[in-house]
């Protein structure tokens, strides 16, 4: 009795912190979005519902992005985020699988070697991959945004390998009495039944690309018709904070999350799933 009751309070106890997380979370997020729909003339205003509700902040970010940008912005960063996400995936899962069920000699060694890479910040390697891009042609255009997801990554490559050793390896040993190459195998007995990890998987990558400022800054020209969201954005910031207009900032700081939280909530089952799932092994 006496313990039914001490975890019914360590249970409470833990649901409040929780709760009090959440609401500090999306605290600031409830109040971008109020601010998106103020007047101006309201926009350093405590109410959380305002009054009146205009959305002619959203308009005036259309008409205010230089040469009408706003679709470029869009289309570029929507692009190269899909793309980076397909690389990821599919390079990610070839390693992952190699790792997880192909037996060769120094196996451990190339992923402990692999995991080590974590360590080294992508700042590190901006200078030389920049260099290497630049012997390529390839600074100017969205190739050095999109070409490194197709080489793989660490973080990838240990979330789904961790989910690929949670698969029964009975799997593999039938699908090989009937004669399925290792090909067969991983493409349909270990992607199908890692949708959730690569769910998750496919968040963080697009997540990632979506939000990054410094690599389309350095690689991309300042044409608002060929950069992304992220840069656009923070060029229309100097413009907008000189003007006061922190009404319109907030609109345009809405909508550039806006495609996050659609992927999420389409996907945050598989989601929160495949983060359960990865770190089990049987």
């Amino acid at each position: 009795m006496k313990s039914s009751s001490q975890r019914l309070i360590l249970d409470f106890i833990t649901y409040i912190l929780l709760a009090i997380g959440a609401v500090a979370m999306i605290l600031p997020f409830i109040w971008m979005m109020s601010v998106s729909l103020r007047l101006p003339a309201n926009q350093f205003s405590r109410e959380i519902i305002p009054n009146p509700l205009t959305w002619q902040n959203y308009v005036e970010l259309w008409e205010k992005l230089p040469d009408q940008a706003y679709p470029y912005l869009l289309f570029n960063s929507l692009k190269i985020s899909l793309l980076t996400l397909i690389g990821q995936v599919l390079t990610c899962a070839m390693a992952a699988f190699a790792f997880a069920v192909v037996k060769f000699r120094g196996r451990e060694l190339l992923f402990a070697l692999l995991l080590a890479t974590l360590m080294i910040p992508s700042q590190v390697s901006l200078i030389p991959d920049f260099i290497l891009f630049k012997y390529m042609n390839l600074i100017g255009t969205q190739w050095p945004l999109i070409l490194p997801a197709f080489w793989g990554g660490a973080f990838g490559t240990f979330l789904l390998r961790q989910y690929f050793l949670t698969i029964p390896r009975d799997l593999v040993d039938a699908a090989r009495m009937d004669g399925a190459s290792l090909w067969d195998i991983f493409w349909r007995i270990y992607m199908p039944l890692s949708r959730p990890a690569i769910a998750a998987l496919a968040i963080f990558s697009f997540k990632d690309t979506w939000n990054d400022l410094l690599h389309p800054l350095v690689y991309l020209p300042s044409d608002m018709h060929q950069t992304t969201m992220t840069v656009g954005l923070a060029f229309f910031q100097q413009q907008l904070q000189m003007g006061g207009k922190f009404t319109v900032l907030m609109a345009g700081a809405f909508l550039s999350i806006l495609p996050l939280l659609i992927l999420f909530f389409i996907a945050q089952r598989q989601f929160i799933e495949g983060i359960a799932l990865s770190g089990v092994k049987r």
